[in-house]
């Protein structure tokens, strides 16, 4: 059962990052699950652990580094479009 809170809060924290910075993340549902896992580890090595934590997800430092991914990913699929 926690692995399903692990996923649902991963798409959450991917989601919510997506919504902040105005961007849609490619791949959607399992492309926000992926950007919150991903983001969880960014944050918890740029922020460490601290704050309220919910199904093994800090939450302000997964969603600092989830926002940093999408952001990254943005930057990368824009230069794509342009590129081609």
């Amino acid at each position: 059962m926690s692995f399903i809170w692990f996923l649902i809060i991963g798409g959450l924290i991917g989601w919510l990052a997506g919504i902040i910075l105005g961007k849609d993340i490619p791949g959607g549902i399992i492309g926000n699950i992926i950007a919150g896992i991903i983001g969880a580890w960014i944050g918890g090595m740029l922020l460490g652990s601290w704050g309220p934590k919910i199904s093994d997800f800090y939450i302000f430092p997964t969603l600092i580094g989830a926002i940093i991914l999408v952001f990254i990913v943005s930057l990368i699929m824009k230069s794509l479009r342009k590129a081609s």
